[in-house]
């Protein structure tokens, strides 16, 4: 075995335990925590296909900023076992049922999938340079990565919004 391979299998290890222990951890906090390897997990994925920006970016992005969100979030819906409503037994079979129909609609894609052949490939540009990146995002897809950056800001103003407590007169 290469020494590639065994990092591929190593991280896809790491990424699946750590994916299945973030779904079925009880506790929110060590959901988010088992979730942030994941994120890591995946940068080194990133690495093997030899996209160091595209790991950088997944870091800063996923590791760094939604996970801080999320962990926001826990804190102001402050979950406790005592408030935790019980969901009834069709609730999680509905459930079960909904990701087995996804999982084989999903494997049914990728067996009738086709490779993608050179013929579709036109340009030939290699978007793993930042330099080329960067053009291609703020000429060509500039309106798009404007309206990003607008959404975020109007999602930051509405966490600080809804987090303000209201004060009470007496």
């Amino acid at each position: 075995m290469s020494t590639i391979l065994i990092i591929f299998c190593v991280l896809a290890a790491i990424t699946l335990a750590t994916a299945f222990l973030a779904i079925f951890s009880r506790n929110p906090i060590h959901s988010a925590l088992y979730l942030v390897i994941c994120f890591f997990s995946i940068a080194g994925h990133y690495l093997l296909l030899n996209s160091q920006f595209l790991a950088i970016v997944h870091v800063i992005v996923y590791s760094g900023a939604i996970m801080i969100l999320f962990l926001f979030t826990i804190m102001l819906m402050n979950l406790n076992k005592e408030n935790e409503v019980h969901k009834p037994r069709i609730t999680r079979l509905g459930a079960i049922v909904s990701f087995g129909l996804i999982c084989v609609v999903l494997i049914l894609v990728f067996i009738n999938s086709k490779p993608i052949v050179g013929e579709y490939i036109t340009t030939g540009e290699d978007y793993q340079s930042i330099k080329v990146l960067g053009k291609v995002l703020l000429n060509e897809y500039m309106v798009p990565f404007e309206f990003a950056s607008i959404l975020l800001l109007v999602a930051m103003i509405g966490t600080v919004l809804l987090s303000k407590k209201e004060k009470t007169e007496k």
